[in-house]
């Protein structure tokens, strides 16, 4: 995969509309749990193209480095050589100083191509080094995404569980609405005052009858007390 479209993946991902996904979603809880797998499998797609970006600079910068201390050397040996064939030549040694002169000047070309090689890929690190900055800047859009999307999937599970329960409480509600159990308290209390009712009506008859037994002792008393006044007047 290149660069450019692990970059372009990367930042198509990190501006996914979560919320638009919600209101199509049928059931959320499931959609959420499935798209919360599939954006972690695609941090983690784009986690490792973006260690091997990273990978890739890294030795780019390392041959860079090389190249730069290459040429640090290759420039040091050629003063030394050019000191020595001075050396030499001071000493009267002519065709000696002449060889380190051209030692002197075949490590003067080696530290052009070592300079040159370094200068060659400066660019190329600088491109890559904003890639790696983008990439990354990237991933941690993505990373924020995804725990938005976690606290939704949170937010909206505990919703829907709210809902579900409310919901059976609200059906609860209208089952005790048609069946309304004080209807049977109701009619058994209108029963256990036709009994009370009833009861007091034998106690009522009860209580006539004793006292009509008790008005019939007093007629009677009446009748013999009359009967002896009776007999005492004709003795």
């Amino acid at each position: 995969m290149s660069k450019q479209t692990v970059l372009g993946r990367v930042t198509q991902l990190a501006k996914a509309n979560i919320n638009a996904l919600l209101d199509q979603a049928e059931d959320p809880q499931k959609m959420l749990d499935q798209l919360i797998r599939d954006y972690s499998n695609n941090i983690a797609e784009a986690e490792e193209a973006v260690a091997a970006t990273i990978g890739n600079l890294r030795l780019m910068e390392q041959d860079h480095q090389e190249d730069v201390e290459a040429g640090k050397e290759w420039g040091g040996k050629a003063l030394a050589a050019s000191r020595k064939a001075d050396e030499l030549r001071s000493g009267g040694q002519t065709a000696e100083a002449d060889r380190f002169d051209n030692l002197a000047k075949v490590a003067l070309g080696r530290q052009l191509q070592s300079e040159k090689e370094a200068r060659t890929v400066e660019p190329t690190i600088a491109a890559q080094t904003e890639v790696v900055s983008k990439l990354r800047a990237g991933l941690d859009q993505m990373k924020a995404k995804l725990g938005e999307l976690r606290a939704k999937r949170d937010e909206l599970v505990a919703r829907a569980k709210s809902a579900q329960a409310q919901n059976r409480m609200m059906d609860a509600v209208k089952s005790v609405d048609v069946l309304d159990p004080t209807s049977e308290l109701n009619r058994f209390e209108d029963k256990v005052r036709r009994e009370e009712a009833r009861a007091m009506g034998q106690q009522e008859l009860a209580a006539s009858s004793l006292d009509a037994q008790f008005e019939q002792l007093d007629a009677l008393g009446d009748s013999a007390e009359i009967e002896a006044r009776l007999a005492a007047l004709k003795g």
